[in-house]
C-alpha cells in the first residue's frame, strides 16, 4: 500500500469514510424519529402490521453482508460496493415521499436495508486495508465516533425542519423531510465517488494457505458473538424501562440523548486504546460491562441508577460496535477481510432481531426486568466464553 497522507493521525481515506458515515447517518436518522408517526398517520398500518414492517426493515441487511464481503474480496475492489451501497440507501430513502402504501414503504426500506448489505463489509475491509498494521482499533474508534455524531445531528435536524413545516398538513411535511434526508446522503456518495480509493492489495487470484474462518479462535469467536447477539436488546427497551419509571417521552429521549453522546465520546479512545490494551482483552471487558447495564436497568429505581445505566450502556455499545470490527480484520487474510468481517456482520446481525422478540416475550410473559435480567446473563456467557478464545 502507497503512503497516505495522515489526518488526526489517522490515514486520509479513513477521514473521509468518518465523513461519509456521519453524512450518510444524519440522512438515516433524520427520517427515524418519523418513521413510526408516518405508518400510522399516513399509511395507517395499525401497531401490528406496524410492528411486523419494522422488524422486517431491522433484520434485511445482515442476510447480505457475509455475500457482498465475499463478493468484494473476489473482484478485489471495495470503492464499488461502498459507492453502490451507500447509493442505494439515499435514492430509497428519498424515494419514500412517494410512497403511499405501507407494501411501497417496507419496499423502499428493504432496499435501504439492501444497500447497507452491499457497503457494510467491503467498506469495513476498506478501512482496515487503509489501517497502519496493529492500529485498525484507532481507525474503526473513528469512524463510529463520526457515524455516531451522524446518528445526533440527525434527529435535531430533524426537528429543525419539523419546526419550519409546522403550518403545513402533517403528510406533507413528513413527505418534505424524506426529500430533503437525500441532501447529506447525496453530499456522502459524492464523496466516496470523488475522493475515496481503493487501498487494498492485489489479491491473489489462486487463494493460498488456509482460511482463517476455518480457525479455531475466529470460529469461537463467532459463537460468542452469536451469544452475545442475543443479550443486545433494543434502545427501545430502555426508554420503556424510563417510562415504567414515570419519565415522560421527552424525558426518556434526554436519556437516549445521553446514551448517544457517551458512545460518540467514548468510541474513538476506545478504539484507539484497544490496539495496545489487546482487542481480545477489550470484547472481553466490553461483556462484563454490558452485564452491569442490563443489570442496572433491571434493578433501576431512581435517577442515578438509571444515568448510570445509559452511560454503562453507551460505553457497552461503544466497545461492540468497535473493537470486534478492528478484532476481526486482524484475524483475517489480505484476501479475506471482506469475508471474514461480513461474517461476523451476518451472525451479529441476524441474532439481534430474535433477541429483542425473547425480550418482548420476558416481558409480556413476566417483566422489564426478566428482560434485562436474561440480556445481562447472555452477556455474562459471552465474557466467559470470550476468555477461552487464546491470543
Amino acid at each position: 500500500m502507497e503512503e497516505e497522507k495522515k489526518i488526526f493521525g489517522i490515514s486520509w481515506n479513513v477521514f473521509l469514510l468518518g465523513i461519509v458515515s456521519f453524512l450518510n447517518d444524519m440522512s438515516s436518522e433524520m427520517i427515524a424519529p418519523i418513521v413510526p408517526g408516518y405508518l400510522m398517520e399516513v399509511l395507517h398500518t395499525g401497531k401490528l402490521l406496524g410492528g411486523f414492517v419494522m422488524g422486517a426493515i431491522e433484520s434485511t441487511s445482515s442476510l447480505f453482508k457475509v455475500v457482498f464481503g465475499y463478493v468484494s474480496d473476489r473482484f478485489k475492489k471495495r470503492k464499488a460496493f461502498v459507492l453502490t451501497g451507500y447509493a442505494l440507501s439515499t435514492l430509497s430513502k428519498g424515494a419514500l415521499a412517494f410512497t403511499r402504501y405501507w407494501w411501497d414503504f417496507l419496499l423502499l426500506r428493504t432496499l435501504d436495508r439492501i444497500g447497507k448489505g452491499i457497503r457494510t463489509a467491503p467498506r469495513d475491509a476498506l478501512i482496515a486495508e487503509s489501517s497502519e498494521k496493529g492500529r485498525t482499533g484507532k481507525s474503526f474508534g473513528f469512524h463510529r465516533m463520526m457515524d455516531t455524531l451522524g446518528a445526533v445531528a440527525g434527529p435535531l435536524v430533524a426537528i429543525g425542519l419539523i419546526e419550519l413545516l409546522k403550518g403545513i398538513p402533517p403528510e406533507r411535511a413528513y413527505r418534505y423531510v424524506f426529500l430533503l434526508s437525500a441532501i447529506p446522503g447525496t453530499l456522502a456518495v459524492a464523496v466516496i465517488l470523488l475522493f475515496v480509493k481503493d487501498r487494498g492489495k492485489e489479491v491473489r487470484k489462486k487463494i493460498q494457505g488456509v482460511s482463517a474462518l476455518r480457525d479455531r479462535n475466529l470460529l469461537l469467536f463467532l459463537v460468542v458473538v452469536a451469544v452475545g447477539a442475543l443479550g443486545r436488546y433494543s434502545y427501545a427497551f430502555t426508554l420503556w424501562k424510563a417510562q415504567e419509571l414515570g419519565y415522560s417521552i421527552v424525558q426518556g429521549m434526554a436519556f437516549y440523548a445521553l446514551f448517544n453522546l457517551i458512545y460518540a465520546l467514548s468510541a474513538y479512545p476506545i478504539g484507539n486504546y484497544s490496539d495496545s490494551f489487546g482487542k481480545k482483552r477489550m470484547v472481553t471487558l466490553g461483556f462484563g460491562i454490558a452485564s452491569m447495564a442490563a443489570l442496572s436497568f433491571a434493578y433501576a429505581r431512581d435517577l442515578y441508577t438509571l444515568m448510570g445505566a445509559f452511560v454503562l450502556y453507551g460505553v457497552y455499545i461503544a466497545i461492540e460496535d468497535t473493537v470486534p470490527r478492528a478484532y476481526m480484520a486482524d484475524l483475517a487474510k489480505d484476501y479475506e477481510k471482506g469475508t471474514v468481517i461480513g461474517a461476523y456482520h451476518t451472525v451479529f446481525g441476524v441474532l439481534v432481531f430474535p433477541a429483542s422478540v425473547i425480550a418482548g416475550f420476558l416481558w409480556t410473559r413476566f417483566s422489564l426486568t426478566a428482560s434485562f435480567l436474561f440480556s445481562a446473563l447472555m452477556n455474562a456467557v459471552a465474557m466467559v466464553l470470550m476468555i477461552q478464545i487464546r491470543e
